[in-house]
């Protein structure tokens, strides 16, 4: 063993590795590993009471080779075969250089500018680029139930989708499949979390209202919110892309909100008169009036602080622990002596 290795480093070399702690490592799913271990035999050597996956420094390196040529578009089994033959031998000192190969194409899993992110990230962006839906699920199922939905979602979901957008739109347009297709796996997973938390407890808050102002059709921040609101056990009514003013109006007073949070993506689209107009709508009885918060979420509504009745989250942790503490107050409200709640017609 070589003296200067710490201890975490033994400790890897005497014990093996854990199948969660190698996905991290490599940027993909720990389901991925143990489906190329199932099929194509990419798996570790040893296994720790002959059941838990336990990977040697060697069986790590037959992973990363793996990784390597599956994001240089060879298919999976043929990538296998080549990870377990090794690397080819070098060629000669004395023999003449090789010419370089050209830049891959678009598909092939590189080039993406994703910059300092976690290693998630490229893994993600790898299967992207390869139009590999199956591991794109495998991936978000795993690390939302791994890290949680808000951290998969900033930590991973927005920057792989930040650095497939830019590519798009300055590669000519070449990945515009990419982007629409890790698009709608990232509104798969976001759907599954609302889904399976809608068997738990409910608040008996009124409920929050989920918009993009007209023009606008950036949803996916609004249905990471509302997965984000299910888990909580908080009433939402999504109401999606560019919804118009007149409908907007009509939801506000048919379901009294605790809170309206509208998206806006750019400058260009946000709605400030919708927003004030929004924030100063009245229900209810006379004597028991009542009005809405209104969150103005996304880049667009970046400028002068916000009017009164409005409130501007700076992102979804924040913008979750606003609504939760609305919602709160307005069950206190509702059923602790703060007086009847407002009648909605």
């Amino acid at each position: 063993m070589n003296e200067s290795a710490q201890p975490g480093e033994a400790a890897e070399a005497a014990h093996g590795v854990t199948t969660g702690a190698v996905a991290r490592r490599l940027g993909v799913a720990p389901t991925t590993l143990r489906s190329w271990d199932r099929r194509y035999g990419i798996g570790p050597a040893a296994r720790e009471d002959g059941r838990h996956r336990r990977w040697t420094s060697g069986d790590i390196a037959v992973l990363q080779e793996m990784c390597r040529l599956t994001a240089s578009g060879v298919p999976p089994a043929e990538a296998a075969r080549a990870a377990r033959a090794g690397p080819a031998p070098s060629a000669p000192a004395s023999a003449p250089a090789a010419p370089a190969a050209p830049a891959r194409q678009p598909g092939s899993g590189n080039g993406l500018p994703l910059g300092d992110v976690r290693q998630e990230c490229r893994g993600l962006g790898r299967a992207a680029v390869r139009l590999d839906s199956p591991t794109m699920d495998e991936m978000l199922g795993s690390l939302i139930g791994e890290y949680g939905l808000v951290t998969t979602w900033e930590e991973v979901m927005v920057p792989t989708l930040h650095a497939v957008g830019r590519k798009w739109e300055t590669s000519g347009d070449q990945y515009v499949e990419v982007e629409h297709l890790l698009s709608w796996h990232v509104s798969t997973a976001l759907r599954r979390v609302s889904i399976g938390a809608l068997s738990g407890p409910r608040a008996s808050a009124p409920p929050i209202l989920l918009a993009c102002v007209p023009g606008e059709q950036h949803t996916l921040p609004l249905e990471a919110l509302a997965a984000g609101l299910a888990e909580l056990g908080l009433p939402a009514r999504m109401f999606g892309a560019a919804v118009p003013p007149e409908a907007l109006d009509q939801a506000v007073r048919r379901t009294g909100p605790v809170a309206v949070v509208l998206w806006a993506q750019a400058r260009s689209t946000a709605h400030h008169a919708l927003a004030r107009h929004v924030a100063d709508t009245v229900w209810g009885v006379k004597g028991a009036r009542a009005r809405t918060t209104v969150l103005l979420a996304g880049p667009g509504w970046a400028g002068p602080v916000p009017a009164p009745g409005m409130l501007r989250p700076g992102g979804l942790r924040a913008a979750l622990g606003l609504l939760r503490g609305l919602c709160e107050a307005a069950t206190t409200a509702m059923g602790g002596g703060g007086g009847a709640a407002p009648q909605r017609s």
